[in-house]
């Protein structure tokens, strides 16, 4: 009984380190794999691992969330986007080499800031008692994070959607190409067109079907099968 009971005990750990492990592994294959379609299928392992630790962590909302809109919209929509068009990798990676020392340069930059920060960085004894929002028993987890958003931090949060619409009209115009066949709606033009240009009504017999008025060309629209002319009816 004992023996279970200590593995009880030590489950969340093990859980804990194996779903990091497997996080940190699927999100270096995100930056490191060369088949695009790889990168997006290890970042949906990434997010799964992530919404675990929430889990762990108690933050059920969070990982519901990150599975739902994460998994569910935004990877397949990476996924779909990167299957739908047609890139040329290879034409891509032309320039890479030429690239190569200046990413390195940056690379090594950013880590040595990075170790800079984290040498000086220390975890404070008090550092329990120093929560800026105590975790209220009585309360769900959803109901404290809506508390929290909404009211304390409700500047941010707009801000933060306010960034986020900024990056998508500029990906929006970014990506935006000109094209000589692209077909626009105008709407004065519909306003101000001709009805008996663009509408025919006939007089189609009972029972005769959809063969009689289908027809491919303008000019057929007057006309019978036989070549008679057809006599218009006006709307009623």
């Amino acid at each position: 009984m004992a023996f279970f009971a200590a593995i009880a005990a030590a489950l969340p750990a093990i859980a804990f380190w194996v779903l990091a492990t497997i996080l940190v592994a699927s999100a270096a294959m995100v930056v490191s794999a060369r088949n695009p379609v790889h990168a997006v299928l290890f970042l949906i392992l990434a997010f799964f691992n992530a919404a675990g630790l929430f889990l762990l962590a108690g933050a059920e909302f969070l990982a519901l969330i990150l599975v739902i809109v994460y998994v569910g919209a935004v990877a397949v929509l990476f996924l779909f986007v990167v299957m739908m068009l047609d890139i040329d990798f290879t034409r891509l990676r032309e320039g890479f080499q030429r690239y190569a020392p200046v990413g390195a340069a940056v690379g090594v930059l950013l880590l040595i800031e990075l170790g800079v920060v984290l040498s000086g960085w220390r975890v404070s004894a008090a550092a329990s008692r120093l929560r800026a929002t105590p975790i209220v028993v009585t309360m769900t987890n959803t109901e404290q994070l809506g508390t929290l958003l909404y009211t304390h931090y409700v500047l941010l949060f707009q801000a933060a959607g306010l960034v986020l619409l900024v990056a998508m009209i500029g990906a929006i115009v970014l990506t935006h190409r000109e094209s000589a066949t692209t077909r626009r709606q105008s709407i004065a033009k519909q306003l101000s067109r001709d009805p008996a240009a663009t509408l025919v009504l006939m007089d189609v017999a009972i029972g005769a079907g959809a063969s009689e008025f289908l027809r491919t060309d303008p000019e057929s629209a007057n006309t019978d099968p036989a070549g008679n002319e057809r006599a218009h009816h006006g709307a009623h």
